[in-house]
């Protein structure tokens, strides 16, 4: 079984907090394919990223480096819960950064996977950061449309004015303002009139003992999420990426998106070698950590990289 090193790395000008996940039969001595894993938006590297996706794909002998975004989880960054969507990106980068500082790691075979949010920071820094020689979303979030969208209740100027509004009062000295993306518990959801499929499952996976951890608030700096108002996680696919790309997605659509972002960025991405994989009967928050759903992903999600990566070791 893989083994787990927990690592630190300076970003812009605080640290990142990361797991980096070893194959079993690891030697110092050889050189690994390296894939960095992007949790999703509210979480952190003890969720889907890691113990999930992140486990398994150290299982068939890759080294994987699961990170705490910055401003949130073990990650530094003041102000804390913040979501910006260009930082996001940077932390990829950084991630990269520390993989390719390793002996063991080959630089020419770096690869990066994202869930939900993620999936969709990952396509962005493939556009522009090449080092990413193959990428794989798992179902996918752009949330700068999500934020244009249903996190604005369709409404983005309003919401933009009420956190410009907002952050002025912070400036001058008002207690931050932290959202919480989710209702309490999926009862109280429920009762407060919530139907769609992925804020309750959503709910179900954070705040219950399927996916809790301590790290994966789920929260938000309201003030500054004015940053992810005007971003395209897919701003230039249709030129820029280039790389081998993989797309999971499941049949059941829900608010956030995952299904029509999937089906967008295959479209667009200029990739020669680009495929998308539909879990038929499954949802997005069903390919976070169920065993089927999550078995049907990885069978698409191992070939892939081992075709584009070369996932064998060779001595150094």
């Amino acid at each position: 079984m893989s083994t787990i090193k927990h690592v630190s790395y300076r970003n812009l000008g605080w640290d990142s907090a990361a797991d980096l996940y070893l194959p079993a039969d690891f030697d110092e001595g050889k050189t690994y394919a390296a894939i960095v894993s992007t949790h999703p938006i509210g979480s952190c590297k003890e969720q889907t990223s890691g113990a999930v996706y992140g486990r398994q794909l150290a299982d068939a002998g890759y080294i994987v480096l699961a990170f705490d975004a910055s401003f949130q989880g073990a990650s530094g960054g003041e102000p804390r819960y913040m979501e910006d969507p260009a930082i996001r990106v940077s932390d990829i980068r950084y991630a990269i950064d520390y993989l390719v500082s390793l002996p063991f790691v080959n630089e020419n075979r770096i690869g990066a996977i994202g869930v939900c949010g993620g999936g969709a920071y990952t396509v962005s820094a493939a556009t522009t950061d090449h080092r990413i020689k193959a990428l794989t979303s798992i179902t996918g979030v752009n949330f700068g449309r999500l934020m244009r969208e249903g996190f604005s209740e369709f409404d983005p100027v309003g919401a933009l004015n009420a956190m410009a509004e907002q952050r002025t009062a912070e400036a001058k000295g008002a207690q931050r303002h932290v959202i919480n993306y989710l209702p309490d518990s999926v009862e109280a959801g429920k009762q407060a009139g919530v139907s769609d499929i992925d804020v309750l499952e959503a709910t179900d996976y954070y705040k219950s003992e399927r996916g809790q951890q301590a790290n994966g608030a789920t929260s938000g700096l309201f003030s500054f999420n004015s940053a992810a108002m005007s971003w395209d996680a897919f701003a230039h696919a249709e030129t820029l990426l280039t790389q081998p790309l993989l797309v999971v997605i499941g049949d059941k659509p829900g608010g956030f998106g995952a299904y029509r972002d999937g089906r967008e960025i295959y479209g667009r991405a200029a990739s020669k070698a680009k495929q998308i994989f539909v879990a038929e009967g499954w949802s997005h928050y069903d390919l976070y950590d169920l065993e089927e759903p999550v078995a049907l992903a990885m069978a698409q999600v191992l070939p892939f990289f081992k075709q584009h990566l070369q996932a064998e070791e060779r001595l150094r």
